[in-house]
């Protein structure tokens, strides 16, 4: 059974959704026709030249950091990206890319590192905040006009969770007012206190509909000077975002841990580097892969005793072990971001079974490739 290239996209995509991506990053197909067949996937980390050569022609080259990820003016074939691109274009190759919406995404690679050095994952190191802004409208009408201001809003919008239309909430009350002179009041009289029935009508808009649902408010409600409130919702953490928390089965010292890294990620010239004391415990541990020092801060106050990342720079660091008892253990960036390679072999064998043959290439594109040990 043959495979689309789109119906592959689509398994991606629902799996690590581009919503998801940081708004400098650049994910998504690169090169290669939706609409025709794919006859194998090699996932990789980078698209290097060595891993584009493992790529059988027609097949998809699924990797996690972007080939082009700054804008270019350029692909011709006398670049060294260009000419990559040319290669795969002429022989029916597919590049497509998943990186940070793959960082963010649950599962994404940072639970495939939780996963390598054996730790239970239960909460996420930097939640991303969950859905679109929302506004929550709260608007006072006379019970006979409720289910007409109701409607207008739902037209134009308002009252959609998730897969639910027409969401509203009402409760019964009494309003007051007082009508002043030059108003022209649809119950009572200018000068004297007015008591009303009145329901309560609450439901949630889009904050980009605000201009809409006010609008429709105006044009429904039977009030000159229709009452209503509009409070802007604060977005609540989502089970998404960069880096991951989990437990490890049994405490072990900082030395141990250190080898445990070590021994579950494949080998750089990196190697693994480590601050801490080597006799402290480690049994709650945080994770990201790729470059990490950005949550020094969210790490210091997560309740860890370790955080395992990449390229974590001097100065970062050493403020972090001037403020911090959390131990770091830096690795290579790549290593890092292996483990992921076959998170998502995993999603596609499970998705597409024996009509798609899915590999993890086996090529180290790590940069560095010599080592010399200074102690």
């Amino acid at each position: 059974m043959s495979v689309r290239l789109s119906d592959v996209i689509d398994v991606l995509e629902a799996a690590y959704p581009p919503i998801l991506a940081q708004d400098w990053d650049s994910v998504g197909l690169v090169c290669g026709d939706p609409v025709e067949d794919v006859d194998s996937v090699t996932i990789a980390v980078d698209a290097t030249a060595a891993v584009v050569d493992e790529v059988p022609d027609r097949g998809l080259l699924l990797a996690h950091h972007p080939l082009l990820l700054r804008g270019v003016d350029t692909v011709a074939a006398s670049t060294a990206k260009g000419a990559l691109l040319h290669r795969m274009i002429r022989s029916g190759r597919a590049l497509f890319t998943a990186h940070t919406n793959a960082d963010s995404a649950a599962p994404g690679v940072s639970d495939a590192l939780a996963d390598a050095l054996g730790l239970t994952v239960d909460a996420v190191l930097a939640p991303a905040r969950g859905g679109p802004e929302n506004d929550k409208w709260v608007v006072y009408v006379p019970p006979g006009n409720a289910d007409e201001v109701r409607e207008a809003m739902f037209a134009v919008g308002a009252g959609h969770i998730g897969d639910y239309s027409h969401c509203s909430w009402s409760v019964a009350g009494t309003g007051q007012f007082l009508p002043q002179e030059g108003a022209s009041p649809t119950i009572g009289s200018v000068g004297s206190v007015e008591r009303v029935e009145e329901d309560r009508v609450e439901m949630i808009a889009p904050a980009r509909l605000r201009g809409h649902v006010l609008a429709a408010i105006r044009t429904a409600h039977p009030y000159e000077e229709p009452a209503f409130d509009v409070l802007a919702m604060a977005s609540v953490p989502a089970d998404v975002g960069l880096g991951r928390i989990g437990k490890l089965a049994t405490p072990q010292t900082l030395a141990a841990f250190v080898s445990r890294v070590h021994d579950a990620l494949p080998g750089t010239s990196w190697g693994v580097r480590a601050s801490g004391d080597d006799d402290a415990e480690v049994s709650r541990v945080a994770v990201c892969g790729g470059a990490g020092d950005s949550l020094l801060d969210v790490v210091a106050g997560a309740g860890v005793d370790a955080y395992v990342t990449a390229d974590l720079r001097h100065h970062p660091a050493d403020e972090h072990r001037r403020r911090s008892d959390v131990a770091l253990i830096d690795v290579a960036h790549w290593a890092s971001e292996y483990p992921w390679c076959n998170q998502a072999a995993d999603l596609l064998r499970d998705h597409f079974g024996d009509s798609l043959p899915v590999r993890v290439s086996a090529i180290r594109t790590d940069p560095w490739n010599i080592e010399r040990n200074g102690l």
